[in-house]
């Protein structure tokens, strides 16, 4: 069953929280039954009635990759953690990190390969469902997030089962927010009161009346009256034109309030889940747009590849021009981000894109430092808003592969 997807999902979750709402509401908190119901839901995530074993629903094979790849995920994590003060050399991190990416490799692979990514959300290609599972991207960011901090000595504890609970969380299961280890076992050890569990629970249910608004009502009109409409006959410049601007709405829509639904029920367990989206079509430029869209995933790779990529360069001085090093750092990241949605050709394009946009945007602030703007209101903000939006748009039409 797809996360958020049917009206089937939202009430056995809400059915099965009632308990947990019912506790918090008094300041207290059962980690057994939160065990227990995050363990129903992501059984009725995974459970399917095509691939399963014995001709049992629940005992799908997604569920059983699932199972294992947490086990995977856990013994990597903990013995780097265990035998990091022993040998935290570059080449033991770097063979937990190769071993922690390697079953994403595998299915992002045999994904792209044997039948191709589709760019509409929560599609899952038959490969994906016989070796790999929903959400299996989201696990890994998590997993690789942590294993970066224990080398960094940012974590000064790691425990069992708090791991498998903080990569196991069912309602950012599917397709993120991503949360940090540090910050989800804080919200996790501190049980909120009563007072402060009531405004979590009013917010929770803000979220979820929004993330409806978006998801089932705007994107939904989005793509029963632009996107079908345009897709019957997709010939001529004006046809993508508009197609640009109603993918682009579409996407942001669907998946933004996707993970408005996310944080809410991670709200209700007394997780405060970042946000995913801050109105990215008010960005003034690229770069304060990947500030705003996508945040979890875009501060992710900001900080494990840019960052370390930028690092390393900087440490061996393999150029001496810190801009330099700094747009090649830039280029790696998106093309890496590019080549995680798939290996398709126009994922690659889209990475590169947005890669070229940040390394012009860069050149544009070194000549702005020297020729500062002789009009900056409102009217310039709105210009540049406009601009960065088109820009942007563009992207989208290149990463829907409808460009070609």
């Amino acid at each position: 069953m797809i996360p958020y997807g049917t009206f089937t999902f939202f009430l056995i979750a809400f059915v099965l929280l009632i308990p947990v709402i019912i506790l918090g509401l008094q300041g207290k908190r059962s980690r057994i039954y939160n065990g227990l119901s995050t363990l129903v839901m992501i059984e009725l995530i995974f459970s399917s009635d095509k691939h399963n074993l014995f001709g049992q629903t629940w005992l799908s094979v997604q569920f059983i990759n699932f199972i294992l790849y947490i086990l995977w995920q856990v013994a990597i994590i903990l013995y780097y953690w265990k035998s990091r003060a022993k040998n935290n050399t570059f080449s033991k991190f770097f063979i937990v990190i190769v071993l922690s990416i390697l079953p994403l490799v595998i299915v992002k692979i045999a994904q792209s390969s044997l039948i191709g990514a589709s760019s509409i959300h929560f599609h899952e290609s038959k490969v994906v469902e016989l070796i790999g599972f929903l959400g299996i991207s989201y696990i890994t960011f998590k997993s690789v997030q942590l294993l970066m901090e224990i080398r960094d000595g940012s974590i000064k504890e790691v425990n069992f089962w708090k791991i498998i609970q903080f990569i196991s969380f069912f309602p950012t299961i599917s397709s993120g927010p991503i949360d940090r280890y540090k910050r989800f076992a804080k919200d996790d050890q501190k049980i909120p009161s009563g007072m402060q569990y009531h405004q979590m629970l009013l917010k929770a249910v803000h979220f979820i009346m929004i993330g409806f608004l978006y998801k089932y009502i705007i994107a939904y009109l989005i793509q029963v009256y632009a996107i079908n409409p345009l897709m019957l006959d997709f010939n001529g410049f004006t046809t993508k034109w508009l197609y640009m601007y109603a993918y682009s709405l579409y996407l942001f829509f669907d998946f933004a309030g996707y993970s408005l639904f996310a944080i809410a029920f991670s709200y209700i367990y007394g997780i405060q889940t970042p946000p995913n989206f801050k109105q990215p079509f008010k960005a003034k430029n690229i770069k304060d747009f990947w500030n705003r869209w996508h945040m979890t995933l875009s501060f992710w790779f900001r900080d494990c590849i840019y960052m370390r990529t930028l690092f390393f360069l900087s440490k061996k001085k393999l150029l001496k021009s810190q801009f330099a090093m700094s747009n090649i750092a830039f280029s790696l990241n998106f093309i890496i981000m590019g080549i995680w949605h798939g290996i398709e050709i126009y994922y690659i394009a889209y990475g590169l894109y947005h890669a070229l946009l940040f390394i012009g945007y860069g050149y544009y602030e070194r000549w702005r430092k020297t020729h500062p703007p002789r009009w900056k209101n409102q009217i310039t903000t709105i210009i540049s808003i406009i601009i960065t939006f088109h820009f942007v748009a563009f992207g989208f039409l290149i990463f829907s592969g409808k460009l070609f």
